[in-house]
This record gives structure tokens, C-alpha cells and sequence, in this order.
């Protein structure tokens, strides 16, 4: 395995946001592009080339499954685009589809790589990655909620008026309408966010309600407004693999498999995890209230619903 090479596979503004991400990142020496339409991702490898003389010298190229053998991260981000009327889960039939045809190829060349999956809906898609490529779930890891964690930190900072870096709060659950707010462990550097608040008199139940609910809804937003989200989840996936490929033991709420944790098993679910080399290497019992694991459990069933009808 080549752990300076990886792929993407899907060049769409997702797709391509992350490559460019990725180029400027100097972690990679190699990085292959894979599209269902070869010129897009040919049009896409020419114009990252055209910029490498002003980052670190790398090797960008359009490719195939073949050229997937020795890359140590394969990064999915294909994919129906969520149409403003749409849920996430409501991609589920067209992305499984997708997914039948594309995690089959990529085992026939490599068994070896890390799956990160991006495309939604990214906690089903996780799961199926799962039981089509027959790889530990240790190696195939969803985006799940690390988004979603990044804009409450940064809403929750911006409200506080704090450096967003300074929060630390989780969101958890499905990437989508079930997902939580894991208020009860929430802090801002290592002061309880009600102590804190209490100093700083900024806040109060209904205030966390509408942040929570506005991290919720900001796809939605996004889309209605611009039609499509892609910089902010690129800056995610970057932050994804770079735990991986420097072996930080980060922990993250990406999207897992538990085993028992929370009393959950048999479903992938955006709940926080230690991420390095070789991909997850724990997941974390974090403590949450009575409220939270309702919810949790309630965010469960819903995807375990879906995966039900879908046949996994």
C-alpha cells in the first residue's frame, strides 16, 4: 500500500472540493480522480495541475479502478446531488444502486484500503459499504457528524463570542433530521456551558434549541440558497484524513459500526471515535442524559428502519 496515494472517486463539487483540499494539504504525493463521466474527472485533474507549482509537487491524474491497487484511502463521494425538496434519506435507493456497482470494483483491485465514505445518505451508505465490501468495519468510515459538530461549535462560538476552537460539544446521531445536540457534556474550554453561560448571560434553553436546530437545517439552507454544499464537508474529510495518515488517535463522531456501544449494534451512526492508522481504532462510550439517550435510541431506529427496507 502507498500511503501517500489516494483516490476520489466522484467529481462532482463535492468531489472536486476535496481534491483541491487535498492538494493543498502536501499529505499526499499521488491522488487519482474516478467519474462515471471520464472527461469531468479528466477536466478536474487538468485544472488542479495547472496549480501545482504553487503547493507541494504532487501527482494528479484521472483514472480507473485499476489505478486503485496500492492507494491507501478511497475516498467515495458519488452519488445522486440532495435536491432542495429532499431529505438526506431520501437518496437512499439511487446511492445504494451506485454503491453496488462501485464497491465491488474497487475490492476486485484493493481489500487493503481505507473506505471513507462522503456520499449521503453517508450512514446507510456507510453500512452498505460495510456488507458489500465485506471489509472490517474498522476500515470503513462515514463522514457521519463531524460537519454537523463544526457548525455548532462555530454557531455556539459565534453566540458566546469565543474562539469556535474553544468549544467542545458533539453532535451525534444520523447525519440528518434525527441527529442530536450532546448539550450535557458541552463546554467551553473546559467550563461547563452553563457555568458559562451563567457568566456570560448570553444564553438560555430557547437559545440552544434554535442553534441546535439551525445546525440541523443548514444543508437545507445551503442548498436552497447555492444549490449544493461542498467547502465546508471538504474541510471535514480533510480533517478526516489527516488522522488517519498521521496517526493522531483524533476523536471525531464519524460514522461507525458499534458493537454493543450504547446498546447499539448493527447500524452505522455518527458517534465519537478515535480515528488514526488503519482507520477507527475506538469507539466512545461518552456520557450522555437521560434525554440524549432517547434520542439517541430514536435516531437508531430510524436508520434501522431504512436499513430493513432497503434488504441489508
Amino acid at each position: 500500500m502507498n500511503k501517500q496515494k489516494c483516490a476520489i472517486i466522484g467529481c462532482g463539487f463535492v468531489g472536486s472540493s476535496i481534491a483541491f483540499n487535498l492538494m493543498n494539504s502536501g499529505m499526499f504525493s499521488e491522488m487519482v480522480l474516478i467519474d462515471v463521466c471520464k472527461e469531468k474527472a479528466q477536466g478536474e485533474a487538468m485544472d488542479l495541475n495547472h496549480g501545482i507549482s504553487f503547493t507541494s509537487p504532487m501527482k494528479i491524474y484521472s483514472g480507473d479502478y485499476s489505478d486503485l491497487a496500492d492507494c491507501s484511502i478511497v475516498i467515495i463521494t458519488a452519488g445522486a446531488n440532495q435536491k432542495p425538496d429532499e431529505t438526506r434519506l431520501d437518496l437512499v435507493s439511487k446511492n445504494i444502486a451506485i454503491y453496488k456497482k462501485i464497491i465491488p470494483q474497487i475490492v476486485e483491485v484493493n481489500k487493503e484500503c481505507i473506505l471513507l465514505v462522503v456520499s449521503n445518505p453517508v450512514d446507510i451508505l456507510t453500512y452498505a459499504a460495510i456488507k458489500i465490501s465485506g471489509f472490517d468495519s474498522s476500515r470503513v468510515i462515514g463522514s457521519g457528524t463531524v460537519l454537523d459538530t463544526a457548525r455548532l461549535k462555530y454557531l455556539l462560538g459565534d453566540h458566546l463570542g469565543v474562539d469556535n476552537r474553544s468549544v467542545h460539544a458533539f453532535i451525534i446521531g444520523e447525519h440528518g433530521d434525527s441527529e442530536l445536540a450532546v448539550w450535557s457534556s458541552a463546554n467551553v474550554s473546559g467550563i461547563d456551558l452553563d457555568d458559562f453561560c451563567e457568566i456570560s448571560r448570553k444564553c438560555h434553553d430557547s437559545t440552544f434549541r434554535k442553534l441546535f436546530e439551525e445546525v440541523r437545517d443548514s444543508a437545507y439552507s445551503v442548498i436552497e440558497k447555492k444549490g449544493a454544499t461542498y467547502y465546508a464537508i471538504a474541510m471535514a474529510v480533510r480533517r478526516i484524513v489527516k488522522a488517519i495518515i498521521r496517526d493522531e488517535n483524533s476523536i471525531m463522531p464519524v460514522s461507525c459500526m458499534p458493537r454493543g456501544h450504547y446498546g447499539i449494534d448493527d447500524v452505522c451512526i455518527g458517534i465519537p471515535a478515535v480515528v488514526g492508522a488503519g482507520g477507527i481504532k475506538e469507539i466512545l462510550d461518552i456520557r450522555l442524559d437521560e434525554s440524549e439517550n432517547k434520542q439517541l435510541a430514536e435516531s437508531v431506529m430510524k436508520l434501522k428502519s431504512v436499513i430493513a427496507d432497503i434488504g441489508f
